[in-house]
């Protein structure tokens, strides 16, 4: 038997990873549906101002502190509201206005890979030739599912997908710039403040932008959407979240960003007929490559060599007769840690903020 020993990523954490995806990947399905009668902003701002009540009562009935204390605390609302509820939800919704949900999952799905050149600028963590050539693989992938035709570059795809690359730029922004700012206080105390604090400023940007907040018509479908990203995207999805975060750890969280567009694929396709097209599937590749590339060492780290356990039958034939299999007991065979290595946990903070949904 073999196992990964510095892996927690096994049943139930596999099973919460799988609801984690699925929730946050119908969601962009779920907005699509909704923007048919809501206009985005409005849309957005309801949806955060309901989710992030209901994630302060959780936190006040879990948590030991609930209400953020100094100038730190109250940035990191702001960052992260402004940013990664605000700003990026925004773009989001009126990204989906011009494609479909799927193409909306792809796209920014780009933003660990913006995160890791931001971070590079910002935090000094240095970005090498190769991340750069993944930054701009992830930036052709993108490219690629726009189909951009230098003849129609403000058609309606190509807007759709600048204001998405914008969101995912925006996300990737809040995300490092809320790094430093993280203190004692909990992780869901600070979202449910953050959506709060977005919701507010989504609901003044919806009145300046002029949305016709009191003629909405409320369809069964609209109000569907809603309460689908207001109890499963916004409060379950995000307790996943942080449960994960505990449990797993962040870098094996974060990459479910790179399953949502494939729920969302399969979602759209199921509820509306839409189709995947060929280019689409290729940028995803593209950027999933191009994030791969760039966070080739965090990966590398994440996953881990295999190891044998301690409670493998090959394991103890290779202690008890380590000639008879040809290597020495306790030394690394082709490039993997001996089997009697110290295995340290996974120490990585190479993560930035949260997941985009």
């Amino acid at each position: 038997m073999i196992r990964r020993d510095t892996s927690r990523f096994i049943p139930p954490d596999a099973l919460l990873f799988v609801a984690l995806a699925t929730i946050w990947g119908l969601s962009f399905v779920a907005i699509e549906a909704g923007l048919e009668t809501v206009p985005p902003l409005f849309f957005a701002a309801i949806r955060y101002a309901l989710a992030g009540v209901l994630v302060l009562g959780y936190a006040a009935a879990t948590t030991d502190r609930v209400r953020p204390r100094g100038r730190t605390e109250w940035l990191n609302v702001a960052v992260v509201g402004g940013l990664l509820v605000a700003g990026y939800h925004a773009l989001l919704y009126i990204g989906q206005t011009f494609v479909p949900g799927p193409v909306a999952a792809v796209v920014v799905s780009l933003s660990p890979v913006l995160t890791a050149v931001f971070a590079a600028a910002l935090l000094e963590d240095a970005l090498d030739a190769t991340a750069a050539g993944g930054f701009l693989l992830g930036l052709v992938g993108v490219a690629v599912v726009a189909d951009l035709d230098p003849g129609n570059l403000l058609g309606a795809d190509a807007t759709g997908i600048a204001v998405l690359f914008g969101a995912a730029a925006t996300f990737a922004l809040g995300a490092v710039l809320s790094t430093p700012l993280r203190t004692t206080l909990a992780d869901v105390s600070m979202q449910a403040w953050a959506m709060l604090f977005g919701a507010g400023i989504l609901i003044g940007a919806s009145l300046a932008r002029g949305e016709p907040v009191r003629t909405v018509a409320w369809t069964p479908t609209a109000a569907l959407a809603l309460a689908y990203l207001t109890l499963f995207s916004g409060v379950i999805g995000f307790l996943l979240y942080f449960a994960l975060h505990e449990r797993i750890g962040p870098s094996e969280t974060n990459l479910v960003g790179y399953f949502q567009p494939v729920v969302a694929a399969l979602a759209g396709w199921a509820l509306f007929g839409q189709a995947v097209t060929p280019e689409t599937v290729v940028g995803f590749l593209a950027i999933l490559a191009g994030f791969v590339i760039v966070e080739r060492e965090l990966l590398r780290q994440t996953i881990g060599p295999v190891r044998f356990h301690p409670d493998s039958l090959r394991y103890r034939l290779r202690k008890r007769f380590p000639r008879l299999l040809g290597r020495t007991y306790g030394r690394s065979v082709a490039g993997r840690v001996a089997p009697d290595a110290v295995y340290e946990d996974d120490a990585t903070s190479a993560e930035y903020g949260y997941d985009a949904d």
